[in-house]
């Protein structure tokens, strides 16, 4: 299947010069396969499981959680994400148990569509896990009142195929958004959101941890857009790739001429394991506003090889070494999971990637 079949972006046009867009096309016409096991975290609430894209119902539990026809975007890749989909609302004060949703692809392309809306002071949180293979497009709105407070964590460990997420998220006065991912498994991936602080003091904190390895590809491309006075926001995305493998990172920060006391923060770090392996960085600041406190940092580098030296020279194999810096590189990224549970499990995915990739 072509780019042109799917009428994707170019890779010509800026915001998707790293894009894998032959890897998408390829993703979305894999051959069917068997449905591997998928599995729940140990966590009360409702648990969705929906294999290409359809809803599994005997094996979900909903709770407060509802299916119906949602709206398209209109991006080039979520509005391919409209119809049947999953929604979350919950009234002002409420707070749910939370929501697990683990998504299984057995071959071609599904589409799914989400919506997130809390109001006031309500408080949720949601898992997300993407298994299988071929290519996995969603769509997820979000829209948080006053006070309200989500935590997202979203792995990707397909080890073959494509993920792609598009977000839209708009944060109320004195919100606050929290959004976790970790790319650990073998598919291709681009995370391309867009996040706008739309009133005072809202905060959002986005990013994660993309591994590849062999010729894989995953990227991300964010904007965060202060539109209102008193806001903070953090991006912090940590890049390991070994092999001929290629991480892209781009992350923005759009600051209006009225949103004084922006603090905005920017953290982009690659890791390379391999020489022939890249990273590619890409911090934006665009500031109209004069009373602000906005930073970025891109750094990109390999093992450091004075502490690979002292470990061991305490009798601590390479191997072992190696692990133990990637590790603490990589955790940087994870730590901000308020869930144990969810913690946890996204560390091990991690250890097993980098178990496998050291070798």
């Amino acid at each position: 299947m072509s780019d042109a079949v799917l009428d994707l972006p170019s890779a010509r046009e800026e915001a998707w010069r790293w894009a894998d867009l032959g890897g998408l096309a390829a993703a979305a016409a894999l051959a069917p396969i068997a449905a591997p096991e998928a599995d729940f975290l140990d966590l009360p609430g409702a648990k969705l499981l929906f294999i290409d894209g359809v809803l599994d119902e005997a094996r979900s539990d909903l709770h407060r959680v509802t299916i119906g026809t949602l709206a398209a975007d209109d991006h080039p890749l979520g509005r391919r994400a409209g119809g049947t989909g999953w929604s979350l609302h919950l009234d002002a004060q409420a707070a749910a148990d939370p929501v697990q949703i683990v998504h299984v692809a057995t071959g071609r392309q599904n589409h799914v569509p989400a919506e997130i809306i809390l109001a006031d002071d309500a408080a949720a949180e949601v898992v997300e896990t993407f298994v299988g293979a071929g290519w996995q497009n969603r769509f997820t709105r979000t829209r948080l009142g006053k006070g309200a407070r989500l935590m997202r964590s979203v792995r990707l460990l397909q080890p073959a195929g494509f993920v792609s997420l598009r977000e839209a998220a708009e944060i109320g006065e004195a919100a606050s958004l929290v959004t976790v991912f970790l790319g650990a498994g073998g598919q291709g991936s681009r995370i391309d959101a867009q996040l706008t602080m739309a009133g005072d003091g809202a905060f959002a904190e986005y990013g994660g941890a993309l591994l590849t390895s062999a010729d894989q590809k995953q990227e991300c491309a964010v904007r965060v857009n202060h539109a209102h006075p008193n806001g903070s926001s953090r991006q912090v995305w940590r890049a390991v790739a070994a092999d001929r493998s290629q991480v892209s990172l781009a992350a923005a920060v759009e600051v209006a001429r009225h949103a004084q006391k922006t603090d905005g923060e920017q953290s982009l770090r690659g890791l390379l394991l391999d020489r022939t392996a890249t990273v590619n960085l890409k911090p934006e600041l665009e500031i109209f506003a004069d009373d602000v406190k906005c930073a970025h940092g891109a750094t990109v580098g390999e093992l450091d090889q004075r502490a690979m030296f002292y470990m061991q020279s305490r009798g601590i194999p390479r191997a072992r070494a190696e692990a133990i810096l990637t590790r603490a590189f990589v955790a940087d990224a994870l730590e901000r999971i308020g869930d144990e549970t969810v913690r946890a499990a996204f560390e091990a995915d991690a250890d097993a990637w980098l178990e496998a990739a050291l070798q």
